[in-house]
């Protein structure tokens, strides 16, 4: 396995794991920031105000999205596997 080829594997992992995981990340960055301006403009400043909102939509997304995500990575590691086994 040459290093260009290790470099390929690592990149597409990274990809993989960046629009997997976006959904989930991308609700939660907006449900915090939606949040953090309703607490800035009422001066409300309660932690468990942030985290059990963003904690639901995070879950939520997962209920919606599990499938997809699992999916994904299915197929990363069907493709990693086929390519190691594709070199013995």
């Amino acid at each position: 396995m040459t290093v260009e080829s290790m470099l390929d594997v690592v990149r597409e992992g990274v990809y993989t794991i960046l629009i997997t995981t976006a959904p989930a990340l991308i609700l939660a960055l907006g449900v915090g920031l939606l949040i953090g301006i309703f607490q800035a403009v009422t001066s409300i400043n309660e932690q468990t105000l942030t985290m059990v909102p963003k904690i639901l939509v995070v879950f939520l997304t997962l209920a919606f999205l599990g499938g997809w995500m699992l999916e994904n990575l299915i197929d990363y590691f069907t493709q990693i596997f086929n390519y190691y086994f594709a070199l013995i």
